[in-house]
């Protein structure tokens, strides 16, 4: 088992009546309500932060893309793992990941990947994604072409990594005399590719053909999680083989106290302004971004998406968290990675406005007393 904490960044200093005024965390929350010398802490803090996963045992730490909203503050997370790069040694850096078709030219995401494996000693894991619906409306994308556009993007950039150039490149969307990119990937024959998804029947064939690995993003259903990935291994077999169960990944925030009642005190207010604030909007999503056949399969999902008015019973018995002492903590992952068959498991804890101090005071405990009992 592989262990990533994973770290959105959100803005947690959005105003008390944030829900009742505005009707979205995303595309036009109005960017008066950042403040830049706040924000120069909580880098800080936040780097801080995830340099400490290095040091308390932690496999890997995730950062990830999002544009023009509250919820996560890394429109380019290349530049925060840049600076992981020079704060840590061991562990894995996954960027998961860029959203190709946001990328004119993707040549450069081939680029600055390499950058960062060469940066890092080749510990870059390479995140490739369509990207957020409210991205497409804030970058004013087309989203009909969205996943041709990907798959293309995505080639150019394996065979950039994996092929001498110079060499010419010309496909539907994209056309280049010379492909020829310094510096290239440490990695051979390039970076581990990491494709996060929510359900789409495209997505989930398409990483199962091309042998990567799925990573199931937090806040859906434990039940979500178990029909996708037997979807993905369905997938493998029609592919000819079986899944290494570190292809599939589990995304799910984990927060530890000294005990139940401690952990709910600690971690519910800051999930609370989470869910009622940061993701508020966002379930908007552009016509074309997907098939008709994966807008099924992401509808039947909905109401399975963490969302206001789940109690935290809801909470507990959805799994959409685990939150509690040391004992409860590793018995439920213990439980349910197994019953996922996952290798993977991205944890981050600091979910929406919860403290530094708290945060690492989670992680602490999770790796002392659950990590040594939740390893293979």
């Amino acid at each position: 088992m592989q262990y990533f904490f994973f770290h959105l960044m959100s803005w947690p200093y959005l105003p008390e009546d944030f829900s009742e005024r505005y009707d979205s965390a995303w595309v036009w929350c109005p960017n008066t309500l950042y403040d830049p010398v706040k924000g120069h802490d909580l880098y800080r803090e936040y780097i801080n932060t995830l340099a400490l996963a290095e040091k308390l045992g932690f496999d890997g730490v995730c950062v990830n893309e999002h544009h023009q909203n509250a919820y996560g503050l890394m429109p380019s997370p290349n530049l925060i793992a840049a600076a992981l790069t020079q704060r840590t040694q061991r562990v894995r850096i996954a960027v998961i990941g860029n959203a190709l078709p946001m990328y004119n030219p993707p040549i450069r995401v081939a680029e600055e990947f390499a950058m960062l494996d060469v940066m890092s000693n080749g510990r870059l894991i390479a995140g490739m994604v369509i990207g957020g619906g409210p991205e497409y409306f804030s970058y004013q994308i087309n989203p009909t072409t969205a996943r041709e556009k990907f798959r293309e993007a995505l080639d150019l950039i394996l065979k950039a990594w994996t092929t001498p150039g110079p060499f010419a490149w010309n496909s539907k969307h994209y056309f280049f005399r010379y492909v020829n990119p310094w510096p290239v990937p440490i990695q051979k024959p390039h970076p581990p590719i990491w494709i996060p998804g929510a359900g789409s029947l495209e997505t989930i064939e398409f990483v199962a053909q091309r042998r990567f690995a799925y990573m199931g993003i937090p806040y859906f259903h434990i039940q979500t999680f178990q029909r996708v990935f037997n979807l993905f291994r369905e997938a493998c077999q029609k592919a000819g083989y079986e899944p290494d169960p570190h292809q599939m990944g589990w995304g799910v925030p984990v927060y530890v106290a000294e005990n139940d009642a401690k952990a709910r005190a600690e971690f519910e207010p800051h999930l609370r302004y989470f869910i009622n604030n940061c993701m508020k909007g966002l379930t908007l999503t552009p016509p074309g971004y997907t098939s008709p056949k994966s807008a099924l399969a992401i509808l039947k999902s909905r109401g399975q998406f963490l969302s206001p008015e789940k109690t935290w019973a809801d909470i507990e018995e959805g799994v959409y968290a685990i939150v509690g002492s040391p004992a409860t903590v590793r018995d439920k992952i213990n439980h349910y990675r197994k019953e996922l068959g996952v290798g993977v498991i991205m944890t981050g804890c600091q979910a929406g406005s919860l403290p530094h101090d708290l945060a690492r005071k989670s992680m602490t405990l999770f790796a002392e007393e659950v990590l040594p009992y939740v390893r293979d």
